[in-house]
Formats: C-alpha cells, structure tokens, sequence
C-alpha cells in the first residue's frame, strides 16, 4: 500500500513578539516568510505575540512586593496572539496570523529562541515545529530548564544561519547535531555610490562606545570628516546612510551574526571594530579591521591609517556577495522547505 502524500499547501508560521520597531530579528522573519509565500507548494504567516494585559498587571503587583516568580521569561497563560495588521514599520509583504489555531496536517511553526519554551501552546495538537536561534546569547530565556531541554529535543530542526550559532547552540545541547538546517540571510545593496566623507556608526547596543569614539574622532581626524551616528533609522535610511559613508566603526556586542558589519562592507565601506565573535568568521583584511572590546586607541589608529586608502571590494567581497545574496537565500530557504516537507509527509 503506497503512503499517501500530502497534497495541501504547507503553512510555515513564524512566531514574532510584537515590537514598536522591527529589530533585525524580526526583519530577517519577515523576509524568510515573504520567500517562502512565493515558492511552490509553500505558505507563509507571521503570529506576533504579545502579553496580555493582566499578566503585565500581576508583574507590576509581583514588582511592588518585591516578589520574585518561578520563573522568568514569557509563560504560555500570559500571552496572545496580536490581530494588529497595521504596523507602521512592517513593508514585507507578509500574511499575519491573528490566532493560535493550528492544523497539524500542514501546519509547521517555527519559533525564534526567545520563545522555544512556548511550544507548550500547541504541545497537545501535536503540531511539528523547529526553533530558529537568532543569537545564541539568549538562549537561555527561562531557568525553567527542563521545559526548555524538552523544547529543543521536540523540535524536528534547529535553524541556524552562522556557524558561530551553530556551535553555540551544540554548546547548550550537545545531543541535537542531526537536527540543524543550515539558511543564510541576504541584504540590499545599491548599483551606484556617491561616497563622502563619512564615518558611520550604530549607537544602540554599545553607546557609551559610541559616545567615547564620536569625542576621540573630532579630536584626532581631520574636520573635512563627518561622524554620522545611525540610530532609529528604517532600513532604507540605513542602506542610504551606508551607501554614502566610507567607513563603518563596529559595536556589535555578543551577536551570533551581526548584520550591520555585512551590511556596511556589502555597501563598500571599511569596517573598522568588534567582531561580537560571530564576526570572526568572514572579519578579513583590507575590508575588515578587529579591535579588541575597548580599544579605543587601536580605532583610532586604525581609522587614521586607512583614511585615503582605496579598497577593491570587488576582488575583496566576491564570497561573501554571493553567501548573503537573494539568490542564495531562496535557495537555502527552497532546501529547508524541502526537509520540512518530507517531515510532515510523515504525518
């Protein structure tokens, strides 16, 4: 007797916490399900979730009495799904899914790590899901241990984009090797440049670093330079930023893939900082420039020393233009599709 395939369109759902502000997490989900809605056989919706009002009033009540809970984290009873479909910020043509209503015959979810522990909602449908760790210094999202081990040892894979994730992750849970789905991520980068002289940074993460290195650069180069500082900016503010500073100072602090360096050098600027040690892997000379964690004169004296160099990035950037393109996204996202199918043809 022949096993019977499944015939419907598969739905992969991402879950996403609701933000005021896309955070490259969120960009990257949005883009991942935007891909995925245009390949064969495939749907895609993003479930932003978000905490329901009384489990922020019992926070606030727990905060007064100066009580501490079990444990820390988002739990399943606090949360819901949010209907909003008219987020300011959100230009990914996604479908959004307002509900935690789910068929297990074609349903598929896939959960960032600061919500693995949150399969427990659709635990009893026996719905399958993977978990998507977009850093893996947040792992850790609840003490509460022995739910988050079943969480990764139920789900059927584990997607990474970074070898650094990888390794990190196989730190955490050394038993899940077999489960891991390799994808990358792709971004914008312009035809034609109009280079200034400008000296680009990201503030967010790291801005005492920010704040050091905006005083020492007025002080040591030449006033012809101009600091631009790229904070609260959409993403098209910052490709346009990017696509006319030279160079770009790295704050990126325990990142499993910081997105701002690749983006800077896919956009022909020198980066010039830290690594946050997912970097490491593609952080090469003469388009990239490590400095140790605080090092501010080594910035400086490198920034000085590369100010009227002239870079092919062509030549430099070959590997990694085509390892963070569109074309290599599709192609990674169609091949873990492909898995996710033949896991739920299981059924």
């Amino acid at each position: 007797m022949k096993k019977k395939i499944l015939k419907k369109k598969i739905n992969i759902i991402y879950f996403c916490h609701s933000e005021k502000k896309p955070s490259g997490g969120g960009k990257i989900i949005y883009r991942h399900s935007e891909i995925i809605n245009k390949i064969k056989g495939f749907s895609s919706e993003v479930l932003h979730i978000k905490k329901k009002k009384i489990s922020k009033y019992k926070q606030s009540i727990l905060k007064f009495f100066k009580t501490k809970p079990k444990y820390f984290g988002w739990q399943k009873d606090d949360i819901e799904p949010d209907r909003r479909t008219n987020f300011s910020w959100l230009k990914n043509k996604i479908q959004i899914k307002k509900n935690f209503f789910f068929d297990n015959k074609k349903d598929f979810i896939i959960l960032p790590e600061i919500h693995a522990h949150l399969f427990k909602i659709f635990e009893n449908k026996k719905i399958k899901y993977a978990i998507f760790p977009q850093n893996g210094y947040a792992l850790q999202t609840t003490n509460n241990f022995n739910l988050l081990n079943k969480a990764y040892d139920g789900a059927e894979f584990i997607i990474v984009y970074s070898k650094h994730m990888k390794e990190y992750v196989n730190l955490y849970f050394p038993k899940l090797k077999k489960k891991f789905i390799q994808v990358t991520v792709s971004f914008f980068t312009k035809k034609k440049y109009i280079k200034k002289n400008i000296i680009s940074l990201m503030p967010r993460k790291l801005p005492k670093h920010a704040e050091h290195l905006s005083t020492l650069i007025k002080k040591h180069i030449p006033k012809k330079w101009k600091i631009k500082l790229l904070d609260n900016l959409d993403e098209n503010q910052v490709y346009n930023n990017l696509s006319k500073s030279k160079f770009f100072l790295s704050l990126s602090h325990m990142e499993s893939l910081g997105l701002p360096p690749l983006e800077a050098a896919l956009n022909k600027n020198i980066v010039i900082g830290y690594t946050g040690n997912a970097g490491n892997e593609y952080w090469k000379k003469p388009i990239f420039h490590k400095v140790d964690y605080g090092d501010f004169s080594n910035f400086i004296k490198i920034l000085k020393k590369n100010l009227e160099k002239k870079v092919n990035f062509k030549k430099y950037n070959k590997n990694i233009i085509f390892k963070y393109s569109k074309k290599n996204e599709i192609n990674k996202l169609t091949s873990m599709c492909e898995k996710i199918k033949k896991t739920m043809n299981k059924l």
